[in-house]
């Protein structure tokens, strides 16, 4: 009876430690995921995460890339502005969406961090990038809205392997649509607004 007992005790403390071990486990890193918002008048992307270049063929070094975006041929590059001086590696050999709207090439009024992002199957990283290290950037379209950039709310991937982090993710969220009791607020002011004209027009008769 002992002997079954210490059997149970053992099988026991087994499962927990392998279930200990599941939940200690790192989560897998989700390559560089860029995210596209309406901030106010302004579209902003936000990206961050890490890339591993294996798999990837080095193309060449360029200087002065532009920061913008081509939706309809599917490319976006973000990163600091203005683009004198700014250098990057580009490596081919990625695939994915050829498209994510129908706009066409807007250069960003602002950006910052790291060069990140893909041109017609080219994928660009700031120059001397080393795989899995951090890359943080930005870049910002000012007196802009998702319509206006033609880009189409969804999740859009490129990879060039089955790793981690051998992944580019753009993620366009939707814009913010206003709340009922807003419109509802909005609907009363221009009701008020349009009855306060009608009385002034008729003390003025």
């Amino acid at each position: 009876m002992t002997f079954v007992t210490r059997i149970a005790g053992t099988a026991a403390l087994g499962a927990v430690m392998v279930i200990g071990s599941s939940l200690s486990a790192p989560p897998a890193q989700a390559g560089y995921i860029v995210t596209l918002t309406q901030a106010g008048t302004s579209v902003v992307a936000s990206g961050s995460g890490l890339i591993d270049l294996t798999g990837l063929t080095f193309e060449s070094s360029a200087s002065n890339i532009t920061i913008a975006i081509n939706p309809s041929v599917g490319t976006m590059v973000i990163g600091p502005t203005p683009m004198t001086g700014n250098a990057g590696d580009q490596y081919f050999g990625l695939s994915g969406p050829t498209s994510f709207g129908s706009g066409g090439f807007t250069v960003a009024t602002s950006g910052s961090g790291d060069i990140v992002g893909e041109v017609f199957g080219t994928l660009y990283v700031t120059k001397g990038y080393v795989s899995d290290n951090a890359l943080s950037s930005s870049a910002t379209w000012n007196n802009a809205t998702l319509n206006s950039l033609g880009v189409t709310p969804g999740a859009y991937e490129w990879t060039w392997g089955t790793g981690s982090n051998q992944n580019l993710t753009l993620d366009i969220m939707a814009a913010p649509v206003p709340e009922p009791s807003a419109l509802s607020a909005l609907g009363v002011g221009l009701a008020a607004l349009a009855s306060a004209a009608v009385r002034r027009r008729r003390r003025q008769i």
